[in-house]
């Protein structure tokens, strides 16, 4: 398994999670999750959104980070979520790629497909390691044909695409970074594969592997899943390939998780009333953010170029 992941840069592997589990976290997203009106922080934008639905009643603006919602709105899915992708089977798979026990850093919901864009994970989140960061997409029902299946081009992972910084920075350029990378897909011939997957199984990719989710061509279906993103317990988490992001970690499991804008915390439901209140100026100066510090992190680069570019001068 590990010696497959290192090569084509991703794994499955079938009915890791067992189907009981799978529909006890169907069953709570619908009963507590799917009838809310509530603000909830989405995959696609990292901001706070309503549910939006496709034609036939799918929540499809995905659910970011399941082990930080609100406990007081949403406490079953919360436990029954982050239960799932902390279970020891996911554990011990991770124990076998890492080499080491992981740590969990962000996690997703899924039940409509929101298409996902071609990209690599790293661009956005990573190991200090570039590359070192593993992710797992978990089935919670089998994906039918046409629902949107996740996709992977195996060996991409081998391929350095360019870096969150300058003309391709999070900030202001992400369309020209998403761009960048079809063209990089067709300059090296990059071969798509989109497994069928049934419920339980789990398709683990590295960091660095471009992967997605195909167009729906059968709406009808849903796409029910969860995505986990766990780096090695030993590493420090880096995001937008520009800082070090201390983790606010608690053992679940006996795996240490992560909760970014953890909403049991009474100061981030102030900034998540902030944030719906003027989504516009909060967005923007959250953009003005990365830009700054993605500036300051390619600066930092440039100068240690130069300095590894001069020769040492023996002072005696």
């Amino acid at each position: 398994m590990r010696s497959y992941y290192e090569r084509e840069g991703y794994v499955v592997v079938r009915g890791l999670i067992g189907p009981n589990e799978c529909d006890h976290a169907q069953a709570i997203f619908e009963r507590e999750v799917k009838p809310t009106d509530s603000f909830i922080y989405r995959q696609a934008t990292a901001n706070p959104e309503r549910h939006v639905y496709t034609r036939y009643g799918y929540m499809l603006n995905s659910i970011l980070n399941v082990q930080s919602l609100d406990p007081g709105r949403f406490p079953e899915f919360r436990k029954t979520g982050t239960s799932l992708i902390t279970s020891n089977r996911l554990q011990a798979v991770l124990g076998v790629l890492f080499g080491e026990p992981g740590k969990l850093v962000q996690s997703m919901y899924f039940e409509g497909n929101p298409a996902t864009w071609a990209h690599q994970d790293t661009y956005y989140l990573d190991s200090e390691h570039l590359g070192a960061m593993t992710a797992a997409w978990i089935a919670v029902e089998d994906i039918k044909p046409g629902a949107g299946r996740f996709y992977v081009y195996p060996k991409s992972h081998l391929y350095d695409i360019a870096k969150n910084r300058g003309e391709f920075d999070l900030g202001f350029n992400h369309a020209r970074y998403k761009d960048h990378v079809k063209h990089v897909i067709e300059e090296q011939g990059f071969e798509c594969r989109a497994p069928a997957l049934s419920k339980g199984d789990v398709l683990f990719w590295n960091g660095k592997t471009i992967h997605g989710s195909l167009d729906t061509s059968n709406p009808q279906y849903s796409r029910r899943s969860f995505t986990a993103h766990y780096i090695p317990e030993s590493h420090r988490f880096l995001q937008f390939q520009s800082k070090i992001n201390a983790l606010k970690l608690r053992s679940i499991n006996g795996m240490n998780v992560h909760h970014p804008k953890d909403l049991g915390s009474f100061s981030n439901r102030v900034i998540l009333a902030i944030e719906t209140t003027v989504p516009k100026s909060f967005q923007f100066a959250k953009r003005l953010g990365l830009k700054v510090v993605t500036s300051l992190s390619a600066g930092r680069a440039k100068t240690a170029e130069r300095s590894c570019a001069q020769p040492d001068h023996d002072s005696s």
